[in-house]
């Protein structure tokens, strides 16, 4: 069993002392440039995110389904790097973890612009891409330890769902509006938006590491820091012994698969059959990420008063699989009747699966829920989800795209999402307080270990 982050909330009486307003807000105070930073840093990330096919398919020759492959290789990197970030916080605390993601992405970053792009070599255009996909786990969710190591115990919920408000502000919804912005309106070309998409990492990487000065994220969160292998392995050892987990993790999964998806063959879909800008899908992106984000704390409360697996089943799943079919369908039944307000009605539906999309924040919840007494190796087993959706998604477009087409993954995403409702169903019963499981223990360590389940969102 691997040894778990001695916090020192945990082995300290609290104080108490007079709160200000952003105490009250749940923001830790010796956290805030971090929450800044992770922002700027998201923000860079996501400029490239619906930019990098077109760029790729106009400028280097790449079809849909080789781009696919290439960020399907990114995404294995990212899906091994968001798995084991918690883990190696543990045991070389957060700030060094936030410090590897900002470094590997910057220096393959540089190598990916000067070297790959410039000489349209395949081979390092996929290496160095590939191998940038271990900077942002590292960084984000090194920073996301590092908030659940410090931050008051009743204020914990509202200090995530800070953390997933910066993440998602910045990856896509910021980061496309910079995307549109410099093409649209400073009209920069698709490589430059890239450069820029770089220095606002770097921006961000320094306002994290050089404003924050909190001290525990300086050191290991574990006792045991020796204990490598236990530690990293033990999220592996829940997916193979708790099948619960594992329908969390591919639930989560399937929450990010279509999103990743889109961001390969929707620029192409919106060019070429509808007749409409890559800009507009930007908007687009924007306006469905933006509607996300209000919606991530909202369907959070809401899980807690009518179920968990409830909201994840109806508000989750079930709504994006009717917005997704929407998303296609229509654009383009409006189109071909004439309608002026295609794209106005396009939006609209983007909104209602950016709040769909925002329906699957109680899995969070549900996943730690599973092992309270383990909830590092839990949050390992669900960013795991988070990250193979990275490279299932584009993997999905580069095997299926040729044959089934744009309205063919269309429906196998919106199949996908049903499948999701179904898993998320089993896992009624989760949540304390709901099916006869007692809400709160009556000793401290077993209240300390019920409540942190509701305490992880997004």
């Amino acid at each position: 069993m691997a040894s778990q982050a001695v916090h020192p909330q945990a082995i300290r009486p609290q104080q108490p002392s007079p709160e200000g307003l952003i105490d009250r807000l749940g923001l830790p105070r010796p956290l805030i440039w971090g929450f800044v930073g992770l922002a700027l840093f998201m923000i860079g990330d996501g400029v490239e995110t619906n930019i990098l096919s077109p760029f790729l398919n106009q400028d280097h020759g790449f079809s849909i389904p080789m781009v696919g492959s290439l960020v399907t290789v990114y995404g294995v990197a990212v899906a091994i790097a968001a798995f084991f970030s918690a883990a190696l916080s543990d045991l070389w605390g957060p700030r060094r973890v936030m410090m590897i993601g900002a470094g590997v992405w910057l220096f393959f970053g540089l190598a990916f612009l000067v070297l790959a792009l410039t000489s349209s070599n395949v081979v390092l255009i996929f290496i160095t891409y590939g191998m940038r996909g271990f900077g942002y786990p590292f960084f984000a969710y090194g920073f996301l330890v590092w908030i659940t190591a410090t931050s008051p115990a009743k204020h914990m919920a509202s200090s995530i769902g800070w953390f997933y408000v910066a993440f998602t502000s910045g990856l896509p919804t910021l980061g496309a509006l910079v995307a549109t912005t410099t093409l649209d309106i400073f009209h920069l070309s698709m490589y430059q938006t890239l450069w820029v998409s770089l220095v606002l990492v770097m921006l961000g990487a320094i306002v994290s590491l050089v404003g924050v000065k909190e001290k525990i994220g300086r050191a290991p969160l574990v006792d045991n820091p020796d204990q490598v292998f236990t530690v990293l392995t033990y999220g592996l050892k829940l997916l193979a012994t708790k099948p619960k987990v594992l329908l969390v993790m591919l639930t989560r999964m399937i929450n990010s698969i279509p999103t990743y998806g889109m961001a390969i063959f929707f620029p192409a879909l919106f060019v070429d059959r509808f007749h409409w800008s890559i800009g507009q899908f930007l908007i687009l992106t924007t306006v469905i990420y933006a509607v996300n984000i209000p919606f991530n704390l909202f369907f959070g409360a809401l899980g807690d008063r009518v179920g968990w697996s409830r909201t994840v089943v109806w508000y989750g799943a079930v709504l994006c699989a009717v917005s997704m079919l929407g998303l296609y369908f229509v654009p383009d039944y409006a189109i071909s009747q004439g309608w002026p307000f295609a794209y106005g009605l396009t939006l609209l539906v983007g909104a209602v699966f950016g709040i769909g999309l925002a329906g699957f924040v109680p899995l969070s919840a549900i996943a730690v829920s599973l092992a309270p007494k383990q909830p590092g190796a839990a949050m390992s087993s669900y960013n795991l989800g988070i990250g193979a959706a990275v490279f299932a998604g584009p993997l999905l477009v580069a095997l299926l795209y040729s044959s089934l087409g744009a309205m063919g993954l269309v429906i196998l995403f919106s199949l996908l999402y049903l499948v999701a409702a179904i898993m998320a169903a089993v896992l009624r019963g989760t949540q304390p307080g709901f099916h006869g499981v007692a809400a709160r223990d009556t000793s401290d360590d077993d209240c300390r270990s019920e409540a942190e389940p509701i305490l992880i969102a997004g």
